[in-house]
C-alpha cells in the first residue's frame, strides 16, 4: 500500500460521504509526517452507521471482503494485493466511540482526543493520536514493525512506550 494509494482510498471515501481516521503504520507514519516503512495494508476506523457507504465505495473501486472478524473487524481486498483492514466505531455524544473487540463486554476505548490529523504525502489526513497508537500497541510479542513504530513515536513525541 503506498502513499498514493492511502490518499486515493481516502479521497473515495471522503467523496462516499464515509469519515474514516487512519490506525496502524500509516497512521503513524501520517502523525510523524513521512513514510518511514512499507506497509502491506491500511488500517481505517469508521463510523459503524456509515459502513454501507464504504463497503460500496470500496467495492466500486475494485475490493471485496476477504476477511470477516464482524462486529470487531473486517478486511476487504482489491485484485492486486493491497488491503484495507475495517474496524467498525460506534461513537457518543461526547465524541469518543467504542469498537467491539473479541472479549464481550470488554470493547476497546476511543477518548474524542484520540482523533487527530497527520500528513501522508503532504496532504493533511485524518488518523489516531499517537497517544491511542500506543494504547493499542500493549499486551502483545511486538513485531519488528511494532518495535519500529513505537520508536518512531519516542522519536518525533517523546512519548513513552513499553517496547
Amino acid at each position: 500500500m503506498t502513499a498514493d494509494d492511502v490518499r486515493s482510498v481516502l479521497e473515495l471515501l471522503r467523496e462516499a460521504g464515509a469519515e474514516v481516521w487512519i490506525g496502524g503504520g500509516w497512521g503513524i507514519d501520517a502523525l510523524v509526517g513521512e513514510q518511514t516503512r512499507d506497509h502491506h495494508d491500511l488500517d481505517l476506523m469508521h463510523r459503524r452507521e456509515q459502513e454501507p457507504a464504504v463497503v460500496a465505495a470500496l467495492a466500486a473501486a475494485g475490493f471485496r471482503e476477504s476477511l470477516s472478524r464482524r462486529p470487531v473487524r473486517f478486511v476487504v481486498t482489491a485484485p492486486d494485493g493491497r488491503e484495507i483492514d475495517l474496524h467498525p466505531l460506534v461513537f457518543a455524544d461526547d465524541g469518543s466511540a467504542v469498537q467491539a473487540s473479541p472479549e464481550p463486554g470488554r470493547p476497546f476505548r476511543y477518548p474524542a482526543a484520540a482523533f487527530t490529523t497527520g500528513a501522508v504525502a503532504g496532504t493533511t489526513v485524518p488518523c489516531l493520536s499517537a497517544e491511542q497508537q500506543v494504547s493499542f500497541h500493549q499486551g502483545y510479542e511486538p513485531r519488528e514493525r511494532d518495535l519500529h513504530d513505537m520508536a518512531q513515536l519516542r522519536r518525533v513525541f517523546g512519548i513513552a512506550t513499553h517496547f
